[in-house]
């Protein structure tokens, strides 16, 4: 069993409540958008950590992170990438991928709309943990927790950090 700490869309920068919620995760994943390496270093000297670059990102946090990420937890296959879309509106290529691979779970960020959604065609969740940051649209800060047991998803909590400053 993995506790994984899910998070999107920083933009430089983290809000101290991701410790608390994420202090029984075993990992922390990226979904892209970091906004500096402030924040994926504080990330990962707090837990291990997984993590792909978004479009706003610098060449230095590109050198590191890839675009795209394929890999196994427990017995899930995960992809994660940061523009990414979500069932019935995929960006160009990632349907494909996803059928090409068959992970059990699709990660992505960059839209800051939480969506967790489970796409009955591919047999594969899709989350999109909303925005962290305080760059963006978004009305809510939010995380995501989820729990990996063997080849299932499990006790996935949405978490919201509070209002975003920005929109006030």
């Amino acid at each position: 069993m993995t506790k994984i700490g899910l998070i999107s869309d920083t933009h430089g920068y983290l809000d101290e409540n991701v410790f608390r919620h994420f202090e029984h995760c075993d990992e922390i994943w990226h979904a892209g958008d970091f906004g500096g390496f402030a924040v994926a270093d504080a990330l990962k000297a707090f837990k291990p950590l997984k993590a792909v670059y978004g479009n706003i990102d610098s060449n230095d946090i590109r050198s590191i992170y890839p675009e795209k990420l394929h890999f196994v937890t427990e017995q899930a296959g995960v992809f994660m990438q940061h523009i990414g879309g979500y069932p019935g509106r995929y960006a160009p290529g990632v349907k494909k991928e996803i059928i090409n691979n068959q992970p059990a779970l699709f990660i992505s960020g960059h839209s800051h709309i939480l969506k967790i959604i489970y796409d009955d065609q591919l047999n594969c969740l899709h989350i999109n943990p909303g925005a962290a940051g305080r760059q963006g649209w978004h009305k809510v800060r939010t995380i995501v927790r989820l729990v990996i047991d063997g080849n299932s998803m499990k006790d996935c909590e949405v978490i919201e950090l509070g209002k975003n400053s920005s929109r006030l």
